[in-house]
């Protein structure tokens, strides 16, 4: 039974979320981490970690469909990095974070001591899986519309970045300043039928093929080329 100090906590986050629970005990159990559990045997409570498995999936689902559907030109490897970036545990904890949900978890007196309010790992993951109580509370339409509620001006952040971002800029500034010679470019390849043709470009530097990059276009080959070359210099 949860208690009426407990039901007006979950009150306020529930406002957080601007959505209310059909069954308040599966938001609960989102928020309850296996510490707590693992203290408090007799009250029979569950932990959230298998919530946290299916909101992982569910949040890239939905982050997958609004991309596909608002960035109509953007590339496959575009749209997975937009999900990589919107997904990842540190914007997640950061939303977390922003929406205190910290305050709200229920947690081990040992995990309380070491800070687990505030562990970016333990927000990341408590936020997904009340993002799966709200699916299996009321399905896909509902956490759709909770998630872009919350998501929707960092994705558009993200993607403002990540298409439009100019890798052959990118990498010229860098070898200038590791003094390698200036990249060029070839076309090694090109294949398909004229209206759907693929172009294969080398990215030569310092006399060397640094990289290969594909795409439609001349220009999307390069940018896919100089992309590669970056990674690979980097690293």
């Amino acid at each position: 039974m949860i208690s009426e100090e407990r039901l007006r906590e979950l009150e306020d986050l529930q406002e957080k979320f601007k959505y209310r629970f059909k069954d308040i005990n599966l938001f609960n159990q989102s928020l309850t981490h296996k510490s707590y559990v693992n203290e408090n045997i007799s009250e029979n409570l569950q932990d959230n970690e298998r919530l946290e498995f299916l909101g992982d999936a569910v949040l890239s689902l939905v982050v997958s469909d609004y991309s596909i559907n608002k960035f109509a030109d953007g590339s496959e490897g575009d749209l997975t990095k937009i999900r990589a970036a919107v997904v990842s545990e540190a914007n997640l904890s950061l939303v977390a974070r922003e929406m205190e949900i910290g305050k709200f978890l229920l947690l081990g007196k040992g995990e309380i001591m070491t800070g687990g309010r505030d562990k970016t790992s333990l927000l990341a993951n408590a936020f997904e899986a009340v993002l799966a109580a709200i699916y299996l509370d009321s399905g896909y339409k509902e956490v759709f519309q909770v998630i872009i509620n919350i998501l929707n001006e960092k994705i558009d952040k993200v993607a403002g970045y990540e298409l439009h971002r100019d890798f052959k800029s990118e990498l010229q500034e860098f070898i200038q300043n590791k003094q390698y010679s200036i990249p060029q470019y070839r076309v090694s390849s090109e294949f398909g039928p004229p209206h759907e043709k693929i172009f294969e470009i080398e990215l030569i530097i310092d006399g060397k093929v640094c990289s290969i990059g594909m795409g439609r276009t001349k220009k999307e080959a390069e940018q896919s080329a100089a992309e590669k070359a970056l990674e690979q210099l980097k690293t």
